[in-house]
């Protein structure tokens, strides 16, 4: 059976006295804190010490003697893990996010792009090597005529020539696709 307190500390626990708290504190404690643990608490610790600092100023009004003054110290731990409780149910539960566990999906602006030329792509695939190369410097790099001239080893003039017969050609045949489409 857990320790009782001596008749001397209990009359000083009740006359408001630090060593009579103390020695409440000392003795009942454990027995808070094992109750608090049993019923699941995280932080055990924290909720005892808010029941004593509940029970302090209260310590005179307790009747019933040590009896009295163990049911008392519970009830008031009761009602704390109610409150526990209650606040944990109301306390929304925060997780670290992980974007691999995320089913909702918004397409980057990239996977747009790549997708509304996938007919492009198609379509570019099917100019020559030259006229795809010079297209695709030219628009997607964002590269000067001079720019891929120099990347290509050709002059100016035949980039821009290549430019012109590779975006003639990718009309018609965007041209095409649009008519078998319809």
């Amino acid at each position: 059976m857990a320790e009782q307190l001596t008749h001397d500390e209990l009359s000083a626990a009740f006359a408001g006295e630090p060593s009579g708290f103390s020695a409440v504190y000392t003795v009942i404690s454990p027995a808070v804190l094992g109750y608090f643990r049993a019923r699941g608490v995280e932080d055990a610790e924290a909720l005892t010490q808010d029941v004593f600092v509940d029970v302090l100023p209260k310590l005179a009004k307790v009747t019933g003697g040590y009896s009295g003054l163990r049911t008392f110290i519970f009830s008031v731990a009761h009602a704390r893990l109610v409150d526990h409780h209650r606040r944990a149910e109301r306390t929304p539960y925060l997780a670290e996010y992980d974007p691999r566990d995320d089913i909702r999906h918004a397409p980057s602006a990239e996977d747009e792009v790549l997708g509304s030329l996938g007919g492009m792509t198609d379509s570019l695939f099917r100019l020559n090597e030259e006229q795809r190369e010079v297209l695709v410097l030219r628009i997607v790099a964002d590269l000067s005529i001079e720019q891929v001239a120099r990347i290509m080893d050709k002059s100016p003039g035949a980039i821009k020539q290549l430019q012109r017969r590779g975006l003639s050609a990718l009309r018609e045949l965007v041209t095409e696709k649009d008519h078998a489409a319809s």
